[in-house]
């Protein structure tokens, strides 16, 4: 009697319904909840490092429910789905590069933007963020792994020939972003240690050379001012020194919300866009960022969950490039704003305000989601 009521315990029911209903959509609720709250997050502080502009606030607001659709649209998708589609996604986003360069729109220096009639104006080198780890994994996951150093070879063009037409517009930042997430697919399908040890030496020796042929005269002077901002205090080094100064001034509890000097009597510049950790760690202090680091680590978690028990060599590929994609955003906007890392224009994710990466980040999710509860559903 015992075991039956065990057995038909109505939670145990409950339980099983909840699962399927969630299997059934092709979202996983503990990364959806983290997400939503991290967006509400990012709008909260957005308030502030707008100067408590509403407007930018409800134009972030429509970007999230926008990139939430996406999220789940890409979800509904099976993994095979991405398998079969990623060369020809990789081909037309090399196209779409290549016609950056000819015929590109133009904004502050940069020639970034495709502007097709009857479409907004979008950046192709942001799809390349999903698709160039969806072909890396495709061609990895098609041999015998751990790789050959010939497969390990064209893993590594497959990385770098986008990369090299992003430099070329110029937008060092996201081809470093693109390039991280190729590179983590060729390390997680096995690489050996000495294949690891010459990467990094090849990465060594042609630094110089990169910054004497490949490097821009402003890609030069952002290195320089992170060695030295104070070399040039009210020029290239203005945006450190504020931001480092507002991230100190926090202290372990900060000011308080819409309480921050730096960013509301603008000391701060770019402190909706880029720099928008430093308000938080100005108006929020310690606590708050460690609040906000605490969240971004309980998605890489529940991310790298994902990867572990993916079903095939191409779901746990590109699973682990996207997670790790994600925390080098984390890691390099944080780094930069503090002074630790050069500035090269990565957004903090979810939280910085900006429509294109958080579209592509949440798509990336969406494929996360895919691997997940579709792995579920086979396993069932």
């Amino acid at each position: 009697m015992a075991l039956g009521s065990l057995l038909n315990n109505p939670a145990d029911h409950n339980l099983g319904r909840s699962r399927g209903f969630w299997s059934a959509i092709h979202l996983d609720p503990l990364l959806l909840l983290l997400l939503l709250l991290l967006m509400g997050a990012g709008l909260f502080v957005l308030y502030s490092g707008a100067d408590r502009n509403i407007e930018v606030v409800k134009a972030q607001g429509i970007r999230f429910g926008v990139a939430l659709v996406v999220m789940c649209v890409f979800a509904q998708l099976d993994p095979a789905v991405f398998r079969r589609w990623a060369p020809w996604l990789y081909a037309v986003g090399m196209v779409g590069l290549v016609a950056v360069l000819l015929v590109g729109v133009g904004a502050k220096g940069a020639q970034r933007w495709l502007a097709i009639p009857g479409l907004p104006r979008f950046q192709p080198s942001e799809f390349m963020k999903l698709v160039v780890p969806m072909m890396a994994a495709w061609y990895l996951s098609r041999h015998f792994l751990p790789p050959r150093l010939s497969h390990v070879a064209v893993g590594l063009l497959i990385v770098l020939m986008p990369m090299a037409l992003i430099v070329q517009q110029p937008d060092l930042g996201t081809s470093l972003l693109v390039g991280m997430a190729g590179i983590f697919v060729v390390f997680f399908a096995g690489m050996s240690w000495k294949l690891i040890s010459a990467f990094f030496a090849l990465v060594s020796v042609s630094a110089p050379m990169m910054w004497f042929f490949v490097m821009r005269d402003y890609q030069k002077q952002r290195v320089l001012t992170l060695l030295d901002p104070q070399s040039d205090p009210l020029g290239a080094g203005w945006n450190i020194i504020q931001s480092k100064t507002a991230i100190g001034s926090g202290g372990v509890d900060g000011k308080g919300w819409l309480q921050g000097t730096q960013s509301h009597l603008e000391f701060l510049p770019e402190s909706h866009t880029d720099f928008i950790v430093a308000v938080l760690a100005e108006e929020f202090g310690f606590i708050g960022m460690l609040l906000l680091m605490t969240l971004y680590f309980l998605i890489i978690l529940r991310c790298l969950y994902i990867a572990v028990t993916a079903q095939d060599s191409f779901s746990r590929l590109l699973a682990g490039a996207l997670t790790m994609t994600f925390f080098i955003y984390v890691f390099v906007n944080v780094g930069m704003v503090s002074g630790l890392l050069p500035v090269v224009g990565v957004p903090l994710p979810l939280v910085s305000y900006g429509g294109t990466s958080g579209v592509t980040l949440m798509a990336a999710f969406g494929v996360l989601m895919s691997i997940h509860t579709h792995r579920r559903m086979i396993s069932a």
